[in-house]
């Protein structure tokens, strides 16, 4: 067990160090039970898939709209390429808005609660697009969308950090992030067919795009009512024994702290969140591979169709890339949560899209620059739930890290709006040179700050080390979060 993981001194007074209690009786150190840490699995099992749709849905109910423009939505609702772009950005304002507030009142609320009631009414917002009549209906649409999306994905990987161990983390968060590129490919696959009801009930084709995911997506959401659990230590799944052993092990692993008082939330704390270089040094790579996600995620179809393929084959061949990315998000999880080495995955993302992108740049050849979107596609999909990983894991007490997570994500949406720009008017099809050039540049950055995030922590863990070589937990202040000489941060 290393450091990071080992349980803490219980005899001080520190909230931080205090022993967890069950049926009164205080354990130091909970020992490892093989049949007990089933108990995961029964969690991969329960909550995960409900997780992982959420997220799909989300993503696919926003990228959706690359679909519904190759299918006609920007002739039929006369919008030019900069209104193509407002209605982006105007997605992504209110969007970014409501991401730290969400998180903050997250575990208040109940995520049983907040979590279905956003997916529910996004489905509504959805369904609605399908049947707005011109352009100032879609910016309505548009923004309560981003509205009621903003907390999702802050609010998902702050969820399933009250689930796992911080070494389990990633593999979680990778199993709900993937469907993100799986829904790339399934979107357009479902495009594809949805179009083919072009004039059904007097509707377009790019209308039942909206209709109909939008309407599963309602259903799907009131049924997260009953199926989300609020915590380990509400879920009916697990025996009381299980419910302690996993609470256990999060309070010993530094996933949460030892008891309601640690975890309260508190506004000093989401100030201290603010002074953590790690965040700042995530802040910005977050940023950078937000513009290449979302530039991607919007347009890939477009940069398709601007390769020679006709409208319903753009469609079909924005599927590949997204699929090789799910199963790389996937691999590259594992060896993360196996190893410890988010860092070190972020670094092989921004190199695979550096190369994706350095590709259609310099190829004139089509086939080469369809090619190319294997690599970048999967690059910018790789990093995503490793540095949604070290943000969540380097983070301590609740608060701090709710903050530490908003911020990331705030920084990845407002890296979105500079992606609906880039490509929607700075940087004009087919070749989309500015964009390409720009996205390159952003990846080469990603790869420097992360090298810069990788040295800062360890050069932190090191001087933690002196400080444990020489005193003892029971002499360290108390309320030091992850600034405690015994959080060890993750690489």
């Amino acid at each position: 067990m290393t450091d990071s993981e080992r349980a803490p001194t219980h005899n001080s007074t520190d909230p931080e160090k205090a022993p967890f209690e069950t049926s009164s009786v205080e354990t130091e150190e909970v020992a490892f039970d093989p049949v007990l840490e089933k108990s995961w699995r029964k969690i991969d099992f329960f909550v995960l898939p409900v997780v992982a749709m959420f997220y799909l849905l989300s993503f696919l109910d926003r990228t959706n709209f690359a679909n519904a423009r190759v299918a006609g939505l920007q002739q039929d609702l006369k919008m030019t390429n900069n209104g193509y772009s407002i209605a982006l950005t105007v997605t992504y304002i209110p969007y970014i808005v409501a991401e730290l507030p969400s998180n903050l009142v997250l575990k208040a609320v109940g995520p049983n609660l907040m979590l279905p009631t956003m997916l529910t009414l996004w489905g509504i917002i959805t369904t609605l697009q399908g049947v707005v009549k011109n352009y100032a209906g879609l910016l309505a649409c548009r923004f309560f969308l981003g509205l009621c999306e903003g907390g999702v994905f802050p609010g998902l990987v702050l969820y399933l950090s009250f689930w796992y161990p911080r070494r389990q983390l990633q593999s979680r968060v990778s199993a709900f992030f993937s469907t993100a590129s799986l829904s790339g490919a399934f979107s357009g696959i479902l495009a594809f067919g949805i179009v083919q009801m072009n004039g059904v009930g007097h509707r377009p084709g790019w209308a039942w795009i909206f209709i109909l995911e939008g309407l599963f997506t309602f259903l799907f959401g009131l049924s997260t009512y009953i199926t989300l659990p609020r915590s380990p230590a509400y879920a009916r799944f697990l025996n009381e024994k299980e419910k302690a052993y996993v609470m256990s092990r999060l309070r010993e692993t530094g996933a949460t702290g030892f008891n309601e008082e640690v975890d309260a939330f508190s506004w000093r704390e989401v100030g201290q969140a603010f002074t953590l270089p790690q965040v700042w040094f995530l802040a910005l790579i977050f940023f950078f591979d937000g513009v290449l996600v979302y530039g991607l995620a919007y347009f890939t179809p477009s940069i398709v169709a601007g390769l020679g393929f006709i409208n319903a084959n753009a469609q079909l061949f924005s599927v590949p890339p997204f699929a090789v990315a799910f199963v790389g998000t996937v691999i590259t999880s594992y060896i993360s949560d196996r190893y410890g080495c988010r860092g070190y995955v972020t670094i092989f993302a921004g190199v695979l899209a550096t190369v994706g992108f350095a590709m259609f740049l310099a190829v004139k050849s089509v086939h080469v620059k369809y090619g190319s979107l294997f690599l970048s596609i999967t690059g910018a999909y790789v990093a995503a739930p490793a540095l949604s990983t070290w943000s969540a894991n380097n983070a301590a007490p609740y608060t701090r890290r709710a903050t530490a997570i908003a911020i990331g994500f705030i920084m990845t949406n407002s890296g979105g709006i500079l992606a609906t720009w880039l490509l929607g008017s700075l940087s004009p099809p087919p070749l989309y040179t500015k964009a390409t050039i720009t996205l390159l540049i952003f990846s080469i950055l990603m790869i420097i700050f992360t090298i810069l995030n990788i040295v800062f922590l360890t050069f932190q863990n090191k001087q933690k080390a002196e400080i444990r070589a020489t005193t003892s937990r029971e002499n360290e202040k108390p309320g030091l979060g992850d600034h405690s000489a015994w959080f060890v941060y993750s690489l």
